[in-house]
């Protein structure tokens, strides 16, 4: 199929592009912005969108593909793409999960067009980086004409394909905490092949003190929900406990029962229960050895790109 007739405008500058946007609305024009374009030209195409004006992002770039340290907490540019994330050395010491969600994500060539900004903003509930915000609890910053606002991802994700941010809004940034010493991270999902979405994907991350008990120790589920599902709180239990294989074992048994996926013609909602007490497991397994190991990215093997 071919997408419904559109108007297309490339800004030269976030300030341009931010008040094209107000302009735009308050004619009364719809817009979707164009960032890597790997997910809205299929959405155009299958006709499940049809905007009045595309606006094309992509000389905004320079501008936002930034990735900075300060501090404890990292700094991404929105439109930094899927490759740079994966190979990027500072992120890869410091934020290792997002390296490894990458190699997940599709295949070379949508890697080398997509964006971070792009991948939070389509909110597939499936998607790797949407779980890995909701995981280590980071923020989106929203700029408009007239503000700027930090959105936690607790509140960005709405519902399946929807986001907090407004017609007039750009995603211009994404804030992560850096690794936590003694820390491990891990990511896990079935795909029905390669390059594919998940079915089911879990990500965790365990902080280890002194004596080698759990100090903190989050989870987070992709594919269970109509948003990313932070369950950290129901395994909040382990914290003071010395980690072993039956623990993760007994501390993933009940997590069936606090999800309700939905059955579709790729899994039934049955053995998306499954997956999520088995991936769970694995991913925390995974993220304590981490910690145990003190790994970073280099000790991340390369598991494919299902995604």
């Amino acid at each position: 199929m071919k997408p419904p007739r559109f108007q297309y405008w490339a800004p030269g500058s976030l300030a341009e592009a931010l008040e094209g946007l107000w302009q735009l609305e308050d004619q009364g024009y719809t817009t979707k912005l164009l960032a890597g374009g790997q997910s809205l030209m299929p959405v155009l195409n299958m006709r499940l969108s049809a905007p009045d004006v595309i606006v094309d992002l992509n000389h905004l770039a320079p501008e936002l593909s930034t990735v900075q340290e300060v501090s404890e907490t990292l700094h991404i540019g929105a439109m930094t793409r899927h490759y740079q994330l994966e190979s990027h050395p500072v992120l890869g010491a410091r934020a290792p999960i997002i390296a490894e969600a990458e190699r997940y994500i599709g295949h070379v060539a949508i890697r080398s067009r997509g964006t971070i900004g792009g991948s939070l903003v389509h909110a597939d509930p499936s998607a790797e980086l949407p779980l890995v915000l909701a995981l280590l609890q980071g923020t989106v910053t929203l700029q408009s004409r007239e503000s700027i606002r930090e959105v936690s991802a607790q509140d960005f994700f709405v519902t399946y394909l929807t986001t907090a941010i407004t017609s007039t809004e750009i995603l211009t940034a994404i804030t992560l905490p850096t690794l936590p010493p003694g820390s491990g991270q891990s990511l896990e999902e079935v795909a029905s092949r390669p390059g594919d979405f998940a079915i089911v994907a879990a990500a965790a991350q365990v902080t280890l003190d002194s004596d080698e008990a759990i100090h903190a120790v989050r989870l987070a589920l992709g594919g269970v929900s109509s948003v990313p599902l932070d369950v950290s709180g129901s395994i909040a239990f382990l914290v003071g406990e010395i980690p072993t294989a039956q623990l993760w074992i007994e501390c993933t048994q009940s997590l069936a029962d606090l999800v309700e996926p939905d059955s579709d013609v790729h899994a039934d909602s049955a053995y998306r229960k499954d997956l999520t007490v088995a991936l769970s497991r694995r991913a925390l397994t995974h993220a304590w050895q981490r910690a145990r190991q003190g790994a970073s990215l280099g000790s991340i093997g390369n598991k494919g790109g299902e995604g």
